[in-house]
């Protein structure tokens, strides 16, 4: 309307944030915690074509890595054996849930 102030919007969020809050809690619900790191993202990743082409070619060379690992091979060796950086070995090791011994 012409002429009336108009109320701050801030003001109408947090009461009615505050209202849904009451209402939650009322009806006899409570908050959870959860823990920090569980989330339903990827890591590092956005799910792209071409990302997706990179961890298929990752995810061939990974059971080799394994076998390396698995025989106690340092990650340099293994590394060098399949052709690649110790770097990204250590990235497919990481994806794929394994650890190459220190």
């Amino acid at each position: 309307m012409i002429g009336v102030p108009m109320p701050n919007p801030r003001v109408s969020i947090l009461a009615n944030l505050n209202q849904q809050l009451e209402q939650y809690f009322g009806d006899g619900k409570s908050v959870q915690e959860i823990a920090q790191g569980v989330s339903g993202t990827k890591d590092g990743t956005f799910g792209t074509t071409h990302t997706n082409k990179l961890r298929a070619e990752r995810d061939k060379v990974a059971p080799r890595l394994k076998e390396f690992a698995e025989a106690g091979t340092p990650v340099a060796k293994a590394a060098k054996e399949c052709g690649m950086e110790a770097k990204r070995a250590r990235l497919i090791a990481r994806e794929n849930g394994f650890k190459f011994k220190s």
